[in-house]
């Protein structure tokens, strides 16, 4: 079969000093073979093929040995050591209490966002497994039927297209691989937790006289999961909260058991007030009822407390299941055209647990500030409802001024079991095409289809169905056998029509006190379904058009059609609001583009004093999208080698990224914010300043302030600001400028230091008109303090008071996405790769690799607006200034054995969380972190080998980050995207070859 390279389907495994593997002369052997055979090869980071393997953008490579050495299930785990990679919006750590995207596995390059990321497949796009976004799911990579992952940084939009921001990240299959090739693998934490198996299988056989080669490769994976309780440390809710004393030393001190106030046996008010001394309960022990709750026991200790251990029924890693199928093939038609397809299906199952649901009588009322009517109307007589207790019967008032006595309560509903999510995630892609040579092989080019469909369906438990619970709580005595079954002493609800729906009243006072019948009648099961797909045809040319000093002058041009379509639809409960949680619309929304591209690539010298290599070269993408209209990303690069031993290079880019589906097209979703302070208050005829002015323009406003002399505020007005969450059909694309500037060092021109490379890269990205939903303080300042009608238009104030809320009071701040915000980083990657025999030390057959690659981040910040002032990350959790990962290799004949070292440095808290209590803005850190990965390979013969493999081999606890901060991931009680929550695990597996 004839070789030749299609433009995109297959990028080459080398990068002079920049491969990301445990054997890092690797990269440098096939790169001094590639220059010898001058074939044609393509490079992650440019579309054309060309004779040399230098990269002018910092390109990071990671082979199948360091995969197989790696021992991971999933090729997230991998990724994430790389300190290029920030902290993953998605993770099998960090997303149980999510209600979408469980156990999904997301990238994020330089902390910019998953979304600035683009995930391909030899070298195209991939179906999003997040609705209504791009954001690939890991879980659909067959890890095991990779050749390399290519990680290139910075800017790439002219190239690849919209999300190419921070950078790319691209998957390159097996190509041309003939045999059977097998590998069983288990392990399980130091625990005895978290049992991951998985069991792989691939073949392939060339066809046809070998003029084609077709490859197939089946996997399953699965990843058991670790719940809270199954570890001493997450076994208690053992922290009450962020608590300030006046010392950032005495933060630690609030610690101990502390325990939800929703309690099985709830809690009743029957006054209104918020004091718990006078509120009714029933002991946890006795059963009895009483007045006074104790969260955490009488004396603080724990013990005898009222409250609920949620921790028992958290999760810290949830499962995942993969059944994952790959092939791939081609096969020659003519001297100079190819045939060729890929194709995978994954289907992912995960699930979640959490605690039972934490319900108040203000989700099933609340209209009236949550008070529940324990008396009914019936035919002009009151009638108590005989399941409240007489205690709090003899002791309600009429809160609401309904004419009827009410109470309020909160309880955990533990009858209906923890709240729990079953997720099912069906992925389908297949690419098919043609490649092929033109003009003597000059020129390459491809065309091709590719599809790709994503399936979620999700179903779960354990909430309220909120008027079925209304009817039930409205309940009479049945003395008059109603309901005709013979029995006088029961409760029945009172509403007729409920009854003949099947309406069992609803007892919440005491644990274990809601009957079956009541329990079927309110249960409140939730659907979330999606349906995404992806289609792109896209064809491409490359080839040299001239001769210049340094060599052929190269080009690349192609056009893309893409279409992306996206549906979330939920059940009617969530759609309405009426399962004790907020109103979730369905989602609909689609868009396409058609864009094209050329890339240039011009050698000026080459082999001439302190002109080794000058190269320079540039791309330009033109892209029309149905939603954002027309966009422009391009980039310079230039490349200048003085000599041999060492390259400069630096890119300039303009990159863009078009709004997704979900950020045009969400509807608005209801929320209830907390914490906010309405500038109004207190606010009289005159003065104010700015914010009076604004404030006075307002009828309701004023109205409040003729009423009350000045703006005043009710204990329902402040608690009853509500909002809506929604998308924007009127975005437009984000613009990112960046460039890096580096160094590779390669001294081949001394001998001992021949197979050193060192790389050293400086990046800065800044992103402007940043698609965010602007935060609800944030809008509150703009509109009073700043006078901008952009963000006034997002508060609605009520023009007239009613029974709860006063006129001028805050209906709802709106949160809908907008163009406005600001992003930038910058930083430093260091990489150095060495690798030497031992024959000096007398060890023949026997050589040491070394590796490390290191990131310093000068900057992280954010700024909600362009005048708005900057957020700073860098050195914050998730956002070290400092990591590294380092790999120490050593192959004696059959046997290799694996060092991997991974360090974050010191971190802390976010600084406007210690400024918000006016504590300095490293008011808390946690120490740094070094974790220390080891893998024994033994190769019984050609066609066997066996490995054992130790993770975390320090058994490193991961650092304790309080309750209430805001990296605290629940259950986990540590920032468990950011830290190994695992400990200790070992694992051991074989591999066949045949």
């Amino acid at each position: 079969m004839k070789k030749f390279t299609s433009l995109k389907a297959t990028v080459a495994p080398v990068a002079l000093g920049l491969a990301m593997l445990s054997t890092p002369a690797y990269a440098q052997d096939q790169e001094e073979a590639a220059e010898e055979d001058q074939g044609l090869i393509v490079v992650t980071g440019s579309r054309i093929a060309s004779p040399t393997v230098t990269s002018s953008a910092p390109l990071q490579i990671l082979d199948d040995v360091a995969i197989d050495d790696a021992g991971v299930t999933n090729v997230q785990e991998l990724l994430l050591e790389n300190p290029a990679f920030g902290t993953p919006a998605l993770s099998r750590t960090n997303s149980a209490f999510l209600t979408s995207g469980t156990g999904v596995a997301t990238v994020d390059l330089r902390d910019l966002g998953s979304a600035r990321t683009l995930v391909l497949i030899n070298g195209r796009r991939v179906i999003g497994g997040v609705a209504g976004t791009p954001n690939v799911d890991l879980n659909i990579i067959p890890t095991q039927f990779l050749q390399q992952v290519d990680v290139l940084t910075g800017g790439a939009s002219s190239l690849y297209g919209s999300d190419a921001v921070a950078g790319v990240v691209n998957f390159v299959y097996k190509r041309d691989f003939e045999g059977i090739e097998a590998n069983g693998q288990i392990g399980q934490t130091e625990q005895g937790d978290d049992l991951r198996y998985q069991a792989n299988l691939t073949v392939g056989t060339n066809v046809a006289d070998g003029r084609g080669n077709i490859m197939v490769h089946f996997g399953y994976s699965n990843e058991e999961g670790v719940l809270s309780r199954e570890r001493a440390n997450t076994f208690t809710d053992d922290f009450d909260g962020f608590r300030v004393t006046g010392n950032v030393e005495d933060f630690g001190d609030s610690r101990g058991p502390f325990f939800s106030s929703g309690s099985p046996q709830g809690r009743f008010d029957v006054n209104g007030t918020p004091t718990t001394a006078d509120d009714f309960t029933f002991d946890p022990v006795t059963g009895a009822i009483r007045q006074g709750f104790f969260t955490n026991g009488p004396a603080g200790d724990g013990v005898n407390a009222d409250g609920f251990n949620r921790q028992f029924f958290r999760t810290i890693a949830v499962p995942v299941e993969r059944y994952l199928f790959a092939t791939a093939g081609t096969y020659e038609v003519t001297d100079n055209i190819n045939v060729f397809f890929e194709g995978t299906y994954s289907k992912t199952k995960s699930s979640r647990i959490i605690e039972p649901f934490f319900l108040s009588s203000g989700d099933i009322f609340p209209a009236n500030g949550g008070r529940v009517p324990l008396e009914t109307d019936v035919n002009g007589t009151l009638i108590v409802n005989p399941l409240v207790p007489q205690e709090v019967v003899d002791a309600s008032q009429d809160v609401d001024g309904d004419g009827l006595r009410d109470y309020g309560f909160i309880r955990r509903i533990v009858e209906f079991g923890p709240r729990q999510g079953s997720t099912t995630r069906d992925v389908y892609r297949f690419v098919v095409g043609l490649d092929g040579t033109l003009f003597d092989d000059k020129f390459t080019w491809d065309i091709s289809y590719n599809y790709g469909s994503n399936t979620e369906n999700q179903f779960s438990s354990g909430q309220i169905n909120v008027l079925n619970a209304r009817n039930a709580l409205a309940a009479i005595p049945d003395a008059n056998d109603v309901d005709g079954d013979g029995d006088t002493t029961e409760a029945i609800c009172a509403d007729a029509e409920a009854r003949a729906q099947g309406c069992v009243p609803l007892n919440f006072f005491g644990a274990g006190s809601i009957s079956p019948g009541a329990l079927a009648y309110a249960n409140g099961e939730s659907s979330f379904q999606v349906d995404q797909t992806q289609q792109v045809i896209s064809a491409n040319i490359s080839g040299s058009l001239f001769d210049l000093p340094g060599g052929a002058a190269g080009i690349a041009a192609g056009v893309e059609y893409r279409r992306e379509n996206s549906i979330t639809e939920l059940d009617a409960l969530t759609n309405a609001g009426l399962n004790a949680g907020n109103a979730i619309p369905d989602r609909r929304g689609n868009f396409n583009v058609i864009e094209g591209y050329v890339e240039v690539k011009l050698p000026i010298l080459s082999d001439q004093p302190f002109f080794e290599l000058l190269e320079v070269g540039g791309a330009v993408r033109v892209a029309d999208y149905s939603t954002a209209g027309t966009v422009v990303s391009y980039n310079g690069q230039v490349t200048w080698q003085p000599i041999d031993d060492i390259r400069l290079r630096g890119t300039y880019s303009r990159s863009v990224r078009a709004p997704n589906i979900g950020e045009l097209f969400s509807g608005l979703s209801e929320t209830f914010p907390s914490g906010l302070t309405d500038p109004c208050a207190g606010i009289g005829p005159t003065g104010g300043g700015t914010a009076g002015d604004v404030c006075r323009r307002d009828a309701g406003v004023n109205a409040n302030i003729a009423a009350n002399g000045t703006f005043t505020l009710t204990q329902p007005d402040i608690q009853g600001i509500g909002g809506f969450n929604g998308g924007n059909p009127n975005l437009f694309e984000e613009t990112a400028d960046s460039y890096t500037i580096g160094a590779v060092i390669n001294p081949r021109s001394i001998d001992a230091l021949r197979n050193l490379t060192i790389t050293v890269d400086y990046y800065n990205i800044e992103v402007e008109d940043v698609i965010a939903a602007p935060p609800r303080a944030f809008t509150l300042d703009q509109c009073y303090n700043q006078d901008n009608p952009t963000f006034c238009q997002l508060i609605i104030r009520r023009q007239q008071g009613d029974a709860q809320n006063s006129a001028g009071s805050i209906e709802f701040i709106n949160a809908t996405q907008i163009n406005g915000a600001v992003l930038k980083t910058d930083g430093i990657d260091v990489t150095a790769t060495y690798r030497t025999n031992l024959d000096a030390l007398g060890i023949e057959d026997a050589s040491v690799s070394a590796r490390i690659a290191y990131t310093h981040v000068f900057n992280n910040d954010f700024a909600p607006s362009t005048t708005a002032p900057f957020d700073p990350s860098a050195g914050e959790i998730g956002t070290a200034e400092d990591k590294f990962t380092a790999n120490l290799n050593f192959e004696k004949g059959p046997l290799r054995w694996n060092w991997t070292g991974t360090f974050i440095s010191k971190s802390f808290e976010d600084d406007q969380f210690c400024q918000a209590f006016g504590l300095d803005a490293e008011c808390i850190s946690v120490p740094a972190e070094f974790y220390l990965d080891t893998q024994i390979n033994y190769a019984v013969s050609d066609e066997f080998e066996f490995y054992f493999g130790v993770n975390n081999l320090l058994d490193n606890d991961a650092p304790n980050i309080l309750s209430g901060t805001s990296f605290n991931v629940t259950g986990t009680d540590t920032a468990a995207d950011v830290y190994d929550v695992f400990g200790r695990s070992y694992y051991t597996g074989v591999r066949m070859r045949f």
